[in-house]
């Protein structure tokens, strides 16, 4: 197989197969949480279950400052990554087109100089949290095989897009296909590890304060 016939395996082949297995992948764990289903709370309401799962949802969402002073390197961390690869995804022009391409939807994207700091800010972020990670003995026992995978799939598009779109290393079609190959994995595990927080951090913030609404409690 040489470059193109992979460009076009990755592209073709490996995309749909990636696809079905994320898709599915995570309708049955949204599927999983809902079946476990809730007990019926027989008490007496005493707050709004909305309101109060909406402000949790805030709320959670920016550190308190107690968090901040005790995990500052975290807190910021954890910032950096999440938007740096929100912005990557959603604003560079290739992976607009990509969308468009499969759901019609266009917006416009952000200069590419831009989303390139901020993919070497986020390849940056990644290599602190795994140091920080291997350097703390206390993080380096609670880390385990999934942890290292999780960091890995997510750093591997973040910096083989880097080299691709710098034309750094390989050809531009091979560097092209790695990175397409390393979204694909990254579709394939997202599902089954705990990255799958990106479509479920939300829904548990909301509930757990709507669980504290009810009972009438601050969350």
């Amino acid at each position: 197989m040489n470059e193109i016939d992979f460009l076009n395996w990755v592209r073709g082949t490996g995309l749909q197969i990636a696809t079905i297995i994320f898709v599915a992948g995570v309708i049955i764990r949204i599927l999983e949480i809902f079946l476990l289903g809730r007990k019926a709370n027989l008490a007496e309401a005493k707050g709004s279950e909305m309101k109060s799962g909406l402000r949790t949802i805030i709320t959670r969402s920016v550190p308190l400052k107690t968090t901040f002073q005790r995990s500052a390197l975290t807190v910021v961390t954890g910032f950096f990554l999440h938007i740096s690869l929100f912005v990557v995804i959603v604003f560079f022009a290739p992976h607009i087109f990509f969308f468009k391409d499969v759901t019609g939807l266009y917006w416009p994207a952000l200069p590419t100089q831009i989303v390139d700091a901020l993919t070497v800010i986020g390849i940056i972020t990644l290599l602190v949290i795994l140091i920080r990670r291997m350097n703390d003995k206390v993080l380096r026992f609670l880390t385990n095989g999934e942890d290292l995978l999780v960091w890995f799939v997510t750093f591997a598009p973040l910096i083989t897009g880097y080299l691709a779109f710098h034309r750094t290393i390989l050809s531009g079609p091979t560097m092209i296909g790695i990175h397409i190959l390393s979204v694909e994995l990254l579709m394939v595990v997202l599902p089954f590890t705990k990255l799958m927080h990106v479509f479920t951090v939300f829904l548990s913030r909301w509930y757990g304060g709507a669980i504290s609404g009810y009972r009438g409690v601050q969350s």
